[in-house]
C-alpha cells in the first residue's frame, strides 16, 4: 500500500518566488530513489499562505530510506544552490497518509 507525505510549509508572500526557485534548483535525486512514486509542489491559490509538498511512496520503509539518505540531505540543502531558505523549518508541518483508494482518467486504478 502506498503512503503519501504532505509537508505544509508556511511561506510569506514576499518569499514565494525564492521558495519556488529553490525547488526548481533541487537536486532531483528523489526521482531515482527506490520506492518513489510521485512529487508535486502545490502553490497556495487563495485563503492560505501554505505551500504543500506532496510525495508518494510505495511503502513507509521506502520513505524512511529516502529520509535518512545523503540525497535527502543534499535536496534539503537546496540542491547545492546558493539561495537562502525562504521558510524556516519550524514553519513546516508533515502529515502522513496511506492510500486506500486511487483512480485516474477513465476510471483507471493504480
Amino acid at each position: 500500500m502506498s503512503v503519501v507525505k504532505i509537508n505544509a510549509v508556511t511561506v510569506p508572500v514576499d518569499k514565494r518566488e525564492r521558495f519556488e526557485e529553490r525547488f526548481r534548483g533541487r537536486a532531483g535525486a528523489v526521482e531515482t530513489t527506490p520506492g518513489f512514486e510521485w512529487f508535486e509542489l502545490l502553490r497556495p491559490a487563495e485563503g492560505t499562505d501554505r505551500y504543500l509538498v506532496y510525495t508518494r511512496w510505495e511503502s513507509q520503509e521506502a520513505y524512511e530510506a529516502w529520509q535518512t539518505s545523503q540525497d535527502f540531505d543534499r535536496a534539503h540543502d537546496g540542491g547545492g544552490d546558493t539561495l537562502a531558505p525562504a521558510a524556516e523549518r519550524s514553519q513546516n508541518h508533515l502529515e502522513s497518509y496511506e492510500v486506500v483508494q486511487s483512480s485516474g482518467p477513465h476510471g483507471e486504478k493504480s
